[in-house]
């Protein structure tokens, strides 16, 4: 299972998540962050680095959040 970063990174370019990935699963483009779930080992530390608030295990998304969850996947086909 690999965390989702959702809505709120939106125009957020702040990047502590990008620093702590053990993996380098995250990566951006010109409007957010998004992490790979591929690539992702479920370790969760970019989860409390997140100024914003915008990362949350995929099993956890809020309901108003999940089409993120398929929009990060897509950053990466």
């Amino acid at each position: 299972m690999a965390y989702v970063i959702t809505s709120a990174c939106r125009d957020e370019k702040a990047a502590e998540c990008v620093e702590v990935c053990p993996v380098d699963a995250i990566h951006g483009d010109d409007v957010q962050y998004y992490i790979d779930p591929n690539t992702c080992i479920d370790c969760g530390a970019c989860e409390p680095v997140c100024p914003v608030e915008a990362i949350y295990q995929e099993d956890m998304v809020p309901e108003e959040e999940q089409e993120y969850i398929e929009i990060n996947a897509n950053f990466f086909k």
